[in-house]
């Protein structure tokens, strides 16, 4: 049977989310049954992923991970040949506020996870045993911050700085426990920073397209010299694909878009674009205000993705430049989806130094 073809029942847990969205749309396109459990939070959204509503392969559930018995008897009922793991608390500024909500999603919800993930995968007949596979979604900042030079890989050793990026470390340890003390069949990507259609508005790029277009000031932390790689959303989801396929269990991998700049350079980016497509009484880049920096913040990451390159056919193909444009451009065809976003957040950015 074609590897492509072998994961045809899969879950994906924050999958009303950006990334789990964009991921659900192309786990349906290849002909697989997805069964989407999402908590449905500030950031997770049934109109991120309505196209999907009506598909016949399509299934939702609301479901918060740290509820074992509730995912305990969804896993029973649908029988995953894989799942992704993307449910988590993700955004630094917000942990540096309350680390709670972080600690119970991300760790423990993952411990659940994993939990239910093994008992389903021990009464599986051999063959599927040996096929099923667990993803889990982590993120470069579990390795803390790099220098001026160098990139994270696979061997760079955990070292967070936030309480996010401690939480998704920790939980990246337990998925590590379950191959190493179970056999569990998992394996741990780290991407760099995502961007793309239908992410969330306090994330720095939706962030800034909107502050703009309402012609409000456009706040950067510091100096804005801080430096991150950055990966379109969809070269992500097409290299969670790739490693459902062909990864190898009990690996991690780093995803990165070799795209690195630094804040200030892409917030003059995002504005040069809305100068073109959406031209404002004023240059956009005169909104931009320098503010207190985030608390502990990293001063840059990049991540040296040969080890998938090498081992799958996967590579990045939006260049930085295209991606950027069809960002800024779904934001401005999507005013009805914006404005709903807007209406239960407003356009703050937290984790400032006190």
């Amino acid at each position: 049977m074609n590897a492509a073809k072998s994961f045809q029942r899969l879950i994906v847990t924050g999958g009303a989310g950006f990334i789990g969205s964009h991921l659900v749309r192309r786990l349906l396109a290849r002909g697989a049954e997805v069964l989407n459990l999402d908590k449905l939070t500030y950031a997770g959204h049934l109109s991120t992923i309505a196209d999907a509503a009506a598909h016949p392969r399509y299934q939702f559930r609301q479901i918060d991970i740290t509820d074992a018995e509730s995912v305990r008897q969804v896993i029973r009922d649908f029988q995953p040949d894989a799942i992704f793991n993307l449910a988590a608390e993700t955004h630094v500024d917000r942990s540096l506020e309350d680390s709670g909500a972080f600690v119970q999603t991300n760790i423990v919800g993952t411990a659940n996870l994993l939990q239910v993930a093994l008992d389903h995968w021990r009464q599986l007949p051999d063959e599927a045993r040996l096929n099923f596979r667990f993803l889990q979604v982590s993120t470069d900042e579990v390795f803390g911050s790099l220098g001026e030079h160098g990139l994270f890989d696979e061997d760079s050793p955990y070292r967070p700085h936030s309480p996010y990026a401690a939480s998704k470390a920790a939980a990246d340890h337990l998925v590590r426990a379950a191959w190493h003390s179970h056999h569990l069949p998992v394996l741990i990507s780290h991407s760099g920073n995502n961007y793309g259609p239908a992410q969330y508005p306090e994330k720095l790029i939706p962030l800034v397209i909107l502050k703009a277009l309402l012609g409000e000031e456009i706040p950067i932390f510091g100096d804005g010299a801080q430096v991150r790689d950055w990966l379109y959303v969809g070269d992500h989801v097409a290299a969670l694909e790739t490693l459902l396929d062909h990864g190898r269990p009990g690996e991690n991998y780093c995803i990165g878009g070799s795209n690195e700049r630094s804040n200030l350079d892409l917030v003059r980016q995002i504005c040069t674009q809305l100068d073109r497509l959406r031209p404002g009484p004023q240059p956009y880049a005169s909104l931009i205000r320098f503010v207190a920096d985030r608390l502990g913040h990293d001063r840059r990451y990049a991540l040296n993705s040969s080890k998938l390159r090498r081992e799958t056919s996967w590579q990045p193909v939006t260049r930085f430049e295209e991606g950027l444009e069809k960002t800024v451009l779904w934001y401005l065809e999507h005013p009805e989806w914006c404005a709903e976003m807007l209406l239960q957040s407003p356009l703050n950015r937290r984790g400032l130094a006190t």
